[in-house]
Order: structure tokens, then C-alpha cells, then sequence
């Protein structure tokens, strides 16, 4: 799945901060989406981490931000709306 974060609706202006394995995007200088070669991780409300970690197996605890958040396989059971969906929340969860 190729994720293209300017062509998803409800997004603002944000940055994008390249390191050797993965890529950052920043909105007002705090992470929303840090984007490896074939996972994502967004920011998350606890009730909605549990909830898609007990429904997927393709969904995990995020290593960046820990338990406000959590780690998505592209090549798993979300489909691309709902990745999209998790972007957008987690873009509108960072201030």
C-alpha cells in the first residue's frame, strides 16, 4: 500500500522530517504519522488502541509514542480508508 499524506482530506500544512529508516510528519513541531518501510504509527486514544489491538493482529503498540499510540502494518487487515481515518485523527489529536 502506497500512502500518499498530501492527498488525504482534513490534512493542514505539516513538515516532514527524513531520518535513515523512516520518514516524520510534523504539524506546530510535534509528530502526528511516522511512517516506516511497512508499518505507520499515529497517535491514538486508549479505548480506541485497545479496541483495534484486540480486533487486528496487524495493529501494536506504538514504539514512538508509546501508549498514546499505536503501530498499523499496511500490508494487514485495515484497508485504506481506515488508514487514512487514523491519520486524520491523529493529525487532529496533535497540538
Amino acid at each position: 500500500m502506497v500512502l500518499d499524506v498530501s492527498q488525504i482530506s482534513g490534512i493542514g500544512p505539516y513538515e516532514i522530517k527524513h531520518e535513515r529508516d523512516r520518514d516524520i510528519f510534523i504539524k506546530d513541531q510535534l509528530a502526528f504519522l511516522v511512517m516506516h518501510r511497512n508499518t505507520i504509527e499515529v497517535r491514538c486514544d486508549a479505548n480506541l488502541s485497545d479496541n483495534l489491538k484486540q480486533k487486528y493482529e496487524s495493529v501494536m503498540d506504538s514504539r514512538y509514542y508509546g501508549r498514546g499510540g499505536i503501530e498499523v502494518v499496511l500490508a494487514g487487515q485495515l484497508n485504506q480508508q481506515e488508514i487514512e481515518d487514523l491519520i486524520r485523527l491523529s493529525y487532529n489529536m496533535t497540538q
